[in-house]
């Protein structure tokens, strides 16, 4: 089968040291797939995660990236959705099993099969065959079922949009999920690039929203996003005086907090989910505060095919885009320690232009 050499950035062992330059290979398009040249891939908190292995899954070499804008350069015979020079985009997945209950009913990201939905880096989303691996956005190009790409709208601009792949989709899916809109309280804690989503996605559905955080430098950036009020949680007080007040809490931390904080702002029959963490809380979940309210605790992850193109669309709609700064291919381990220093605001993107001149 024909390769198409591909120059790259990841990490090729256990012991992580930085992301360096290494070639890899993608095939050729099959008949429904596409091929993509790739413009821009969003750095997201989850990358850095994988490449240090930190979720004990992670298959090396491993080339990260899920948030990629590009242009289709090359279709294949049976590909109908797209044509040679559509802007389009690719995010956490590239395959799913597509027979199980919830492939069916076009939620792939919850895919029941024995390996879980393809993750478009790092494999199956269980990894339990090490002999296969998938390469993301770290890259110039990338070949990806039809059924997997997502078509970005004119009006969104591509540079800054990549992050809606993943960030925007992974706070859209719950808030669509439990039916935020108006008239509600919603809650979003944790102010990053998840976060910062959230406040302008559950704004524009019509609720109510406190941006919730610890750093209280990002008050200004959050009312600029669209936060009605801010909390900052080392405020023994005001957590106190915001307690039984929220419909929905989204909370997108992305290490282990203590959960148990933020359970006893939400009202009676109040939702509680987390986005961002994939691993236990700091401390187990105190269910005497879940049951004397009737609360519910619960989890999301990403979102299907279906809403990242729906969430796309939405940003378009409502002049949503996420804050990027834009770095250089050569410049992400610099731009790891930053975000670990949560220095970002609120997400880089790399130009994938910078990789390119280097071929």
């Amino acid at each position: 089968m024909q390769t198409i050499p591909t120059k790259a950035y990841g990490a090729s062992g256990s012991v992580f040291n930085g992301l360096k330059p290494m070639d890899i290979e993608r095939e050729a398009p099959k008949a429904d797939e596409v091929h993509i040249d790739i413009l821009y891939c969003g750095v997201c908190h989850s990358d850095l995660h994988q490449v240090k292995n930190d979720w004990h899954n992670t298959i090396y070499p491993c080339v990260p990236g899920h948030e990629i804008i590009g242009r289709v350069d090359e279709i294949g015979s049976g590909v109908t959705k797209f044509k040679v020079g559509d802007i389009v985009g690719v995010g956490c997945m590239i395959d799913s099993c597509g027979v199980c209950p919830a492939c069916k009913e076009k939620e792939e990201n919850y895919c029941e099969g024995p390996v879980s939905w393809t993750a478009t880096y790092n494999g199956y989303m269980k990894p339990e065959n090490k002999d296969f691996n998938t390469f993301g956005g770290y890259s110039t190009n990338m070949t990806v079922k039809e059924d997997f790409v997502l078509r970005i709208p004119d009006s969104l601009e591509i540079s800054a949009a990549a992050p809606i792949l993943c960030a925007g989709v992974t706070t859209y899916s719950p808030l669509k999920h439990w039916k935020v809109g108006p008239g509600q309280s919603v809650a979003v804690v944790g102010i990053g690039g998840l976060g910062h989503m959230a406040v302008q996605l559950a704004r524009a559905m019509g609720a109510t929203v406190t941006a919730v955080t610890r750093d209280k430098e990002k008050r200004e950036a959050a009312e600029q996003l669209g936060a009605h009020e801010v909390l900052i949680s080392t405020d023994a007080d005001s957590m106190k005086a915001h307690e039984l007040k929220y419909d929905f809490i989204l909370i997108t931390i992305p290490d282990a907090f203590e959960v148990n904080d933020y359970v006893k702002l939400a009202k009676r029959n109040g939702v509680i989910t987390t986005v961002g963490l994939l691993g236990p809380y700091k401390a187990p979940l105190n269910n005497m505060e879940v049951a004397l309210h009737r609360r519910s605790v619960a989890g999301s992850i990403i979102g299907s095919i279906a809403e990242t193109q729906e969430v796309l669309d939405f940003c378009a709609e409502h002049d949503i885009l996420p804050e990027v700064q834009m770095i250089k291919m050569q410049d992400i381990n610099d731009a790891f320690d930053k975000m670990m220093d949560e220095e970002v605001r609120f997400r880089y993107v790399i130009d994938m232009a910078s990789l390119k001149d280097d071929e």
